[in-house]
């Protein structure tokens, strides 16, 4: 896109924000009216998604069941490739077996860190804290058995994403779920069955961009920053609107520019934040060094003991299954999106990247934040949730953290709209066409609802955000049992051929 199109481009999406914004704000209290106008529907799409049996003292959402049980049967068929494939995945990351020639967009690099920046967001800042709210220390053991156990799905899934991806003629690439269920069930002579599925992920895809992937991401971030400016007496108390505008513009300078100008945004921010994250967990982990045994001990006992605020070992597990596979995303088939544009003519390569990523967000990342919890003693009941109680844990050692963290959770969050921006234009032109006007229209949408959720409150954005992304898994998983045995083969065939040599590094 040329600079005079691309400016063009801007305009028209800044000044359609502020049309919106300007008719939706024109009263005081509007952000309770579109809490209240929303509700409805969030209500209603959690209920079906959600659905749950009662177990017990708990409802136990038999999405978990979904996500979890097919994360188990991937790891056990395709050999532990989440262990076994650790070593090469960190080679491939490094580019030893990077080769310029090949078909696609983006490094191994560049596609893992656009990947995470889709999933290393307010989920493992907000959604561990509620986690471990609701579920006790114990839910953070689930948790991180879930992210192992993901990888393996993940594998899979970007697998596929690379293997059914569309050159496009202009060299750029379109490739996730919708494409591998189309066509690969197609080829299997199910190609009725495949269009529903791909249709179903895409519009889910859709509905998961501008809910987990956007609102809930600006909401948190707005949360942080009242939180460092006075909460109930804060300056930007009702001002959401504003922040969520200023975000809009923000993110739409870089989303215009597509996948590209994404990732040389993405491959920079992600190493720091996640950096600057871990490092203050370090420090907060070395002050409480006494009290690192008791937590660890809470987390373990807290697993398969009746200590959770609601539903003893079943409530821990469901809580910390949940915010993994929120988190990640593993079965949820986003990832694909981001991984089908690498450079590579083996698709098992990315998909061997790709299970680096439940690792890093959910084992590593969302487990610092846990121990932080748990170490301060913020694990306990008390009216603080979210991003707030993440906040508070921190504070209690670093009483600056808090405006650290503010800049921390808008990176966090900045770049997961990135991301997630890109998945569901991917999933918008699917169901549009590959035209400049269908993503002009899907941007400034995307850019419409990030003012949107920086006015809804805590609940009915993490419902309606958990709903769609949630939905998701629906489709992708059934299409991954279909095809494990394809990609198990190709599994095989890739390691025989890198042992004895045929495959070679490039550096």
């Amino acid at each position: 896109m040329s600079k005079k199109n691309l400016m063009r481009s801007l305009g028209f999406i800044v000044s359609f924000i502020l049309f919106f914004a300007s008719t939706l704000y024109a009263e005081q209290s509007i952000d309770e009216r579109i809490n209240e106008a929303v509700a409805p529907l969030t209500d209603a799409v959690s209920s079906v998604v959600f659905y749950a049996v009662p177990i017990g003292e708990v409802n136990l959402p038999l999405i978990i069941v979904w996500l979890i049980s097919g994360a188990a049967i991937f790891t056990f068929y395709m050999g532990f490739i989440n262990i076994r494939g650790f070593k090469h995945a960190i080679e491939l990351v490094r580019g030893d077996y990077d080769n310029p020639t090949q078909k696609g967009e983006v490094s191994h690099f560049q596609a893992l860190a656009a990947a995470l920046s889709g999933t290393v967001g307010l989920g493992n800042i907000a959604g561990v804290a509620i986690a471990v709210s609701i579920g006790g220390a114990g839910a953070t053991f689930w948790m991180i058995l879930a992210g192992l156990l993901g990888m393996s799905s993940k594998f899979v899934e970007c697998t596929l994403g690379v293997k059914y991806r569309n050159i496009n003629d202009d060299g750029s690439v379109s490739g996730g779920p919708m494409y591998y269920l189309s066509k690969a069930l197609a080829v299997r002579n199910q190609a009725a069955v495949g269009k529903f599925l791909a249709i179903f992920f895409a519009l889910m895809c859709v509905g998961g961009s501008l809910g987990a992937g956007n609102m809930f991401q600006v909401n948190q971030a707005f949360k942080q920053f009242v939180v460092i400016t006075g909460e109930s007496e804060s300056v930007l108390l009702g001002y959401g609107w504003l922040f969520g505008l200023i975000t809009a513009v923000l993110v739409g300078l870089v989303i215009i520019g597509g996948i590209k100008s994404i990732v040389r945004v993405t491959d920079k921010i992600v190493p720091i934040m996640c950096g600057i994250y871990i490092l203050a967990t370090l420090v907060v982990l070395i002050v409480h060094i006494a009290d690192v045994p008791r937590a660890l001990w809470l987390i373990i006992s807290g697993a398969f003991a009746p200590e959770s605020v609601t539903g003893g070992v079943l409530g821990a597990m469901i809580q910390g299954v949940r915010r993994a596979a929120f988190s990640n995303e593993a079965g949820i088939g986003s990832a694909a999106i981001a991984h089908s544009t690498v450079k590579t003519d083996e698709p098992i390569t990315e998909g061997i990247v790709a299970l680096l990523e439940p690792f890093i967000d959910t084992v590593v990342v969302c487990t610092c934040t846990a121990l932080v919890i748990v170490v301060t003693g913020f694990n306990a009941p008390s009216d603080m949730n979210g991003v707030a109680l993440t906040s508070a844990a921190f504070a209690s050692v670093l009483s600056w953290f808090p405006y650290l963290l503010a800049l921390i959770v808008f990176l966090f969050a900045f770049s997961t709209m990135l991301s997630w921006s890109y998945y569901g234009l991917k999933a918008w032109t699917y169901l549009f066409g590959e035209k400049k006007a269908t993503s002009l229209t899907f941007k400034i949408l995307f850019c419409v609802f990030i003012v949107i959720g920086s006015t809804m409150s805590l609940d009915k954005v993490t419902d309606f955000s958990d709903a769609m992304i949630f939905a998701m898994s629906f489709p992708n998983i059934i299409g991954l049992y279909i095809l494990a045995p394809e990609v198990k083969r190709d599994l095989e065939s890739y390691l025989a051929r890198l042992k004895s040599g045929e495959i070679r590094r490039f550096k």
